[in-house]
């Protein structure tokens, strides 16, 4: 067996209000312990994982971005968006209820610090987009339900996650996350994840973990569930993470 885990970030390996993986401390050093890849899988751009990545120590182990937009090595950053600039021409274009929608593209620093959590400079690397844009919606369903219309006619994907609405011309990280497991060699893979993006990572695993979300759009029944082939946690964020983590590194084997 050749196992690889891929984890969301937010709500998921850190906790949702103080950003800290802290609690999950002990899963990760059994993973490391045992050479077992740790692919991070985030809404998060390129610029904000490569410290995190550096810090947890992941070495070359690639990372998924921008909720599968792309994946990334270290050291290969590239600060080119010619994707985000065309969604943010497209979004200039659209009607007046487009108007609804504020993306980190219409904040500044201060601003995504401020509906985030994030330091002011961890709100900066989020404003470094290279794919997509989140944001926050503040119309009703009605007038959602045109602008995604809207959207899917000049070939725009929106995604909710625990806390935006998120825009790109696609890609997802179980797009990614399949291209990953035939270049590490692996035939096994453990997915976590705690909102609704996180689901076709989630069922596309070997095993897969909803990690229990009490902050936003949780993730509904799979039917994976029924099988036991996906779990939930009691707990949330890296208390959960790190209980499943351990709970499915015994039922390898490992």
């Amino acid at each position: 067996m050749r196992l690889a885990v891929f984890t969301d970030l937010d709500g998921t390996l850190l906790d949702h209000g103080s950003y800290s993986y802290a609690a999950a401390q002990p899963a990760l050093d059994a993973l490391k312990q045992r050479d077992i890849p740790l692919i991070l899988a985030s809404s998060k751009t390129a610029a904000e994982i490569a410290p995190l990545h550096a810090e947890l120590g992941l070495g070359d182990w690639p990372a998924i971005v921008e909720n599968g937009a792309d994946r990334i090595s270290p050291g290969t950053l590239s600060e080119d968006a010619p994707e985000y600039e065309k969604l943010r021409a497209a979004l200039a274009d659209l009607p007046d209820y487009a108007t609804h929608f504020q993306g980190f593209g219409d904040m500044d620093a201060e601003g995504v610090a401020r509906v985030t959590g994030l330091l002011l400079e961890n709100a900066a690397l989020a404003r470094k987009r290279r794919f997509t844009e989140p944001g926050l919606w503040s119309g009703s369903d009605a007038e959602q339900d045109a602008f995604l219309e809207a959207l899917a006619e000049q070939g725009i994907h929106a995604r909710k996650g625990g806390r935006f609405l998120t825009l790109s011309f696609g890609g997802t990280k179980a797009q990614q996350m399949a291209g990953i497991m035939a270049d590490l060699g692996c035939d096994t893979s453990i997915a976590l994840g705690d909102a609704p993006n996180d689901i076709e990572m989630i069922e596309t695993a070997t095993r897969g973990v909803i990690i229990r979300n009490d902050h936003g759009n949780g993730i509904p029944p799979l039917p994976g569930e029924q099988t036991g082939r996906i779990r939930r946690t009691a707990l949330p964020g890296p208390d959960g993470w790190n209980a499943a983590i351990l709970d499915l590194l015994a039922d390898l084997g490992l």
